[in-house]
């Protein structure tokens, strides 16, 4: 549907944050997800957060049954889903509850009066209503009927009174979508689709949608709409795409450009599971996916294809890392490709399902028996999850090895447009099987030795059972170098454990310098303070960088994507700056890792409240590590005088 022309004032923006907020049954996902969908068509940058409730169905209209979804978008770059909204959509009391603390003052907030009745506020612990009270005088408040006008708006339609209150979502979304200047064209293609079969729920929905931007269009109570203008990006076909939907199809172009099948062994687990469901639907690529019964036997899976030839991926989130730790240990001592992927949640034990945290490091690092070392690598966005997850299979391939990839529930469940790339420029990684025996024995006769080493990355052959000739001996009793026998001997262990560590730091000679952007001043002096982060921590820590240098702030700044083996840069780059301050969703993992092997005392700076940083308690930090090293000089002046 072609809307007409507002005959209302436009205001141009360059910036807005939105949050959708309502009960789990609301579709407050729907339609933060579809309002997105129409903005990356515009052409404006974004990033989203979406927040859900760890409880399948909390009773209706409670506070632990709140869903959220915010969304920045720009008409430049955007590095984070925004501190707090510009507008929040609140479509019952516990959803106003659960988010006006966020709000700041003067900003919308656009209510469904309809659900702000005395039950509805006393299961929240509402004393008197908000919309009476004066409590939120100091914001620009739009009370509107959006369950009634919505049964209203379907009137005319065979659905009893519950079916057209579902449709208030789109209602919400069509005022919204009027209100900032956003097309419906896709939106109604989606519904299209998703009701093909049940043509009077369609009509339902697109009623609602069109009901919603007229009622923005006729009312008296928006004067004005917004116009955010699309942001300068890099010529080519973009596409929105989640954190995990990216993970799966980098782990598909990875094993494509290796030359070799993907098998995914995975338990549905939180926030991971959307890696499973992406990957199963893409069988006509080569992919392979296998539902198991449990995370052991998901990694197991994982492990037998990797043997018998295929990229083995398995997906899961922390408490899935512990119980897949043996059979990690087993592929380090097999010395087999595996990729294993943990979306990172709150823990520990169940924790926080629905929730982000960096906590898994040092589980990756060393939650296995033994000398067992495992290269981890870690994306920093959304979108970057496709070049990580090529990266993963990259290492993993070359080198034989098990590899980490740490993402998080930040950046599977959050959002942004994505720059599709062409498949020909991704680099050749094709890797050759052993065909034959490789060695001779002392009477002369071809034999096939398994740990016989490439001498450039130390990987060992990698030949597929049935192939003949290459029979040899598997299993986590440890091996003979060479010639893969079980071996007991002292000397042969050691040498064993070293090899095995020797392939996994020479990985860091392909992965290439700790890069670092700082900003010299005219005579050439650098910054004094370097901020360091891995992982999601990306976007905000560049969002406040950029903050901190527009007050005039030095600030340098430095991420790493390879956290085993970090780059063979590190510790100079840790060492040229007076104070580093290393910002993690735990509480200092990377932090004692720095410490440790560097000497270097970085500074912290730690929250585990399952949610991203926001820019302003980043900049806050910056500028205290500015301001604090500006007093010691001056007192270290004081006292030379």
């Amino acid at each position: 549907m072609k809307h007409p022309t507002s005959g209302k004032q436009v205001r141009k923006l360059d910036r807005v944050v939105i949050r959708f907020a309502g009960d789990s049954g609301d579709g407050m996902q729907l339609t933060g997800d579809r309002f997105t969908s129409e903005t990356a068509a515009l052409g404006n940058d974004l990033s989203t957060l979406p927040n859900f409730p760890a409880e399948i169905r909390a009773p209706q209209g409670t506070l632990p049954g709140v869903s959220s979804f915010q969304l920045h978008f720009a008409d430049h770059d955007v590095l984070s889903p925004g501190d707090a909204p510009d507008v929040l959509v609140a479509m019952n009391p516990a959803a106003l509850k659960a988010n006006i603390l966020d709000v700041p003052r003067g900003a919308m907030v656009l209510l469904d009066t309809d659900e702000f009745t005395k039950r509805n506020l006393a299961k929240v612990g509402y004393a008197a209503n908000p919309l009476d009270d004066g409590s939120l005088d100091s914001y620009h408040v739009h009370a509107v009927g959006l369950t009634s006008i919505t049964v209203e708006a379907l009137a005319d339609y065979d659905l009893t009174r519950k079916e057209k209150e579902r449709a208030k979502n789109m209602f919400a979304l069509g005022l919204l979508s009027w209100l900032y200047d956003r097309p419906t064209e896709g939106t109604e293609s989606f519904l299209h689709a998703k009701f093909a079969k049940k043509p009077e729920i369609l009509k339902a929905n697109l009623a609602a949608l069109h009901a919603g931007w007229n009622y923005g269009e006729t009312t008296e109570d928006f004067a004005v709409r917004y116009s955010i203008a699309p942001a300068p990006m890099q010529a080519g076909t973009y596409r929105n795409i989640t954190g995990n939907a990216a993970l799966a199809f980098g782990l598909v172009v990875g094993a494509h450009r290796v030359g070799r099948p993907l098998v995914l062994g995975s338990y549905p687990i939180t926030p991971a599971s959307d890696v499973l469901h992406a990957l199963s639907g893409l069988k006509r690529f080569g992919v392979t996916t296998l539902q198991a019964e449990d995370e052991i036997a998901g990694i197991g899976a994982a492990l037998g294809a990797a043997f018998g030839g295929a990229v083995g991926v398995t997906t899961t989130s922390g408490p899935g890392i512990a119980l897949k730790s043996e059979t990690i240990g087993l592929a380090v001592s097999l010395e087999l490709p595996l990729v294993i992927c943990d979306v990172q949640r709150g823990g520990p034990s169940t924790g926080l399902p629905t929730k982000t945290e960096q906590s898994d490091l040092l589980q990756a690092m060393y939650g296995r028996n033994g000398e067992a070392p495992v290269p981890i690598v870690a994306p920093s966005s959304p979108a970057d999850c496709f070049d990580a997850a090529i990266e993963a299979v990259r290492i993993a391939t070359t080198y034989r090895t098990p590899v980490l990839l740490l993402s998080d529930g930040y950046l599977a469940n959050g959002s942004e447009p994505w720059r599709i790339p062409d498949i020909d420029a991704i680099p050749d990684m094709t890797v050759e099987l052993a065909t034959s025996p490789n060695a001779t024995d002392d009477a002369g006769r071809p034999v096939f030795h398994p740990y016989l080493r490439d001498p450039q990355t130390l990987a060992r052959p990698w030949a597929v059972p049935g192939t003949p000739g290459l029979e040899h001996r598997v299993g986590g009793i440890e091996k003979a170098d060479v010639t893969g026998d079980i071996s007991y001997d002292p000397a042969n262990h050691d040498r064993m454990v070293r090899l095995r560590q020797a392939k996994v730091d020479g990985i860091a000679d392909s992965a290439g310098p700790l890069v670092v952007d700082d900003p010299a001043d005219a005579s050439g002096r650098t910054a004094d303070v370097l901020v360091l982060g891995w992982g999601s921590t990306y976007g905000p820590i560049s969002a406040a960088v950029r903050e901190a240098r527009g007050r005039g702030l030095r600030i340098a700044q430095a991420h790493l994507r390879h956290l085993n083996p970090m780059p063979t840069n590190t510790g100079d780059v840790l060492r040229a700056y007076r104070r580093v301050i290393v910002p993690e969703m735990n509480l200092g993992q990377l932090s004692l890792l720095l410490r440790g092997r560097f000497l270097v005392d970085v500074q912290g700076y730690n929250q585990v409240r399952g949610m991203p940083f926001t820019t302003h308690e980043l900049v806050g930090v910056l500028s205290s590590a500015v301001t604090e090293l500006a007093a010691t000089d001056a007192r270290e002046l004081k006292e030379q005088a």
